[in-house]
């Protein structure tokens, strides 16, 4: 039986140098849609034609080519973080939360390969 129990979507995140250019050619090269650009994060989200995969762009001034980074949503990440640790996966720094948006925890798999979960906040009042 797994720790953490998995919603059924999953966001492959990037790092581009413009969100906004990169949407565009998404849009136009591979047909995703744009679900948002959440300017004062850095971070635009995009609907791929897999169910319950969409392609997170996260803007950094020099991008990391090859740096795709799987990012699971959970219903509660402050215990399936607690359950991971429990269980000796290790994670960089403290949880990040935009409040009324996201909150998201970066972990690693025994290689160093980098994994991301992510709690919605958007419905929560």
């Amino acid at each position: 039986m797994p720790l953490v129990s998995l919603k059924n979507t999953i966001t492959l995140a990037m790092s581009v140098r413009d969100r906004h250019a990169s949407a565009e050619w998404y849009a136009a090269k591979l047909g995703f849609e744009l679900i948002h650009h959440i300017d004062e994060a850095g971070w635009s989200e995009m609907l791929t034609n897999v169910d319950g995969v969409t392609l997170g762009l996260g803007e950094q001034a020099e991008a990391s080519p090859g740096n795709c980074v799987p990012v699971f949503e959970v219903a509660d990440i402050v215990d399936a973080r607690r359950k991971l640790e429990a269980a000796g996966v290790e994670f960089d720094g403290e949880t990040d939360t935009i409040e009324g948006m996201v909150s998201t925890a970066t972990f690693y798999d025994p290689d160093r390969n980098a994994l991301m979960l992510a709690q919605d906040l958007t419905g929560q009042g």
